[in-house]
C-alpha cells in the first residue's frame, strides 16, 4: 500500500516538475536608463517653468520684506512706548495700538502663507504636467529601443552609455511639450457641511 502511494506521489511530481520549471523561466530583461534629474532640468518647458517659478518666489520674498519693514518699525516703537511706561498699565490708546499691530502682523503672515501655498501648488502643477507627458514618452522610447524595463539612473549603481535613452526622451519631450503652465488651478471648494437640525 505504501509503495503504491509513493509511486503515485513520484508520478505526480514528475508531471508537475516540467510545468514548475516552465513557470519559473523568465525572458531576460532589456534595460534602458533615463536620467530623470537631467530631463527635469534640461527640457525646454522645464527651464522656462523654473525661470517663472523663480520669479514667483522672488516676488513672495519681496512682498514679505515690504510687509515686514513697517511691522518691524512699529514693533520697535511699541516696545519703546511700553518701556517708557515704567511698569504702569498702558492706556486705551496704547492698547488699541498694540491690538492694531497684532492684526496687521496676523494679516501679513496670512498673506505670505497664502502666497507660499499657491507657489507650492504651482510647482507641483508644473511637475504633474511634465510627468504626465514624460511617462508615455519613456514607454515609447522603451518600445522603440526594445527595452522591457526603464530605470532612473539614480536607481542604478552604474550604467553603460549604450542603454542610456535620456537624449531620446529629452528630444521627444521638447517636441511634445513646448511649454507648461506655472499657474495651478484654484483648489476645489470644500462642500459645505450640513448644519444639524434643531429638535
Amino acid at each position: 500500500m505504501t509503495k503504491i502511494i509513493v509511486t503515485a506521489a513520484l508520478s505526480a511530481l514528475a508531471i508537475a516538475t516540467p510545468f514548475a520549471a516552465q513557470a519559473q523561466k523568465l525572458n531576460p530583461a532589456v534595460i534602458a536608463v533615463v536620467n530623470n534629474e537631467r530631463v527635469f532640468t534640461e527640457c525646454t518647458a522645464c527651464k522656462a517653468a523654473q525661470a517663472q517659478l523663480q520669479t514667483q518666489l522672488q516676488q513672495i520674498e519681496q512682498r514679505a520684506q515690504q510687509l515686514g519693514q513697517p511691522l518691524q518699525t512699529e514693533a520697535q516703537s511699541l516696545e519703546a512706548a511700553v518701556k517708557a511706561l515704567n511698569g504702569k498699565q498702558p492706556d486705551a490708546a496704547m492698547q488699541q495700538r498694540a491690538t492694531a499691530f497684532q492684526q496687521k502682523q496676523g494679516a501679513a503672515q496670512k498673506e505670505i502663507s497664502d502666497r507660499q501655498q499657491t507657489f507650492q501648488r504651482n510647482r507641483a502643477f508644473v511637475a504633474q504636467q511634465i510627468q504626465a507627458k514624460l511617462n508615455p514618452i519613456v514607454q515609447q522610447v522603451m518600445t522603440a529601443r526594445g527595452a522591457t524595463v526603464a530605470l532612473d539612473t539614480q536607481a542604478t549603481l552604474a550604467s553603460a552609455a549604450s542603454i542610456d535613452v535620456t537624449n531620446d526622451v529629452l528630444a521627444q519631450l521638447n517636441q511634445q511639450l513646448p511649454s507648461v503652465s506655472t499657474t495651478a488651478p484654484a483648489p476645489a471648494a470644500q462642500p459645505a457641511q450640513p448644519q444639524p437640525q434643531g429638535r
